[in-house]
């Protein structure tokens, strides 16, 4: 039945319909948004607010990772239509995640590099992160260690082997983003990841690898040689 008390051109029940009976790129991005603004702003057009979110924040992904605050920046955009947001990148990066939990990391490569970008790619800072796994390289841990530039007083190491014995890891995966875009490492990324691989060597502890990633794409420091 078509809608008419807060639909009256029927665009909304277009919409679901696309939805329910399309695959997974039946609605644009912009449309992405603007269904999930409808159950949370139920009688007003947002379509033109949700084109106004994808145009601030670059894409889809940096609209989910945009924090409430700068969500509700946005003229028209109140707590509930940040919630329902947040919400969306909550359950988007959970379900890249949860495939990294059922299986080694190293051979679900390309699933750890997708979550990875849902969840660094379109940050406007740089952050740090460790990647622990257990002996079949499953994650056990994904945790933040620093939200600022990446140098030797941002990553501690001896925190890092603290907790990767503290949880029985037998390897890691160290990450960080590039808020410029580009991917490609520079010295100091090098030299701190060399630091961190020889500390941890003397524990029996594997860096398996050290990912940048950027809105441009990732690098892995192990595929080009450099570690």
């Amino acid at each position: 039945m078509r809608e008419t008390g807060h639909d009256p051109s029927g665009h909304r029940s277009r919409l679901r319909q696309r939805l329910l009976e399309g695959g997974d790129d039946s609605l644009a991005d912009h449309e992405v948004v603007e269904y999930l603004l409808m159950t949370a702003i139920p009688q007003k057009d947002v379509k033109p607010l949700a084109r106004v979110l994808i145009q601030k924040f670059g894409s889809l992904a940096g609209v989910f990772n945009a924090e409430p605050r700068a969500l509700m920046q946005v003229s028209g955009i109140k707590e509930t239509a940040a919630a329902a947001l947040k919400i969306a990148g909550i359950a988007s990066r959970r379900l890249a995640q949860s495939a990294l939990r059922e299986e080694s990391v190293l051979s679900s490569w390309q699933a750890l590099i997708d979550y990875l970008h849902i969840d660094m790619a379109h940050l406007t800072h740089e952050r740090v992160r460790v990647l622990y796994l257990n002996l079949q390289n499953r994650l056990l841990l994904d945790q933040v260690v620093s939200d600022g530039t990446l140098d030797e007083s941002a990553i501690y190491t001896r925190e890092i082997i603290s907790k990767a014995m503290a949880i029985g890891a037998a390897a890691l995966i160290l990450v960080h983003n590039h808020p410029s875009g580009s991917p490609q490492p520079s010295r100091a990324d090098i030299q701190v990841t060399q630091k961190i691989i020889d500390a941890c060597r003397h524990l029996n502890i594997t860096v398996h690898d050290h990912v940048i990633i950027g809105r441009e794409g990732h690098v892995s420091l192990k595929a080009k040689g450099l570690i």
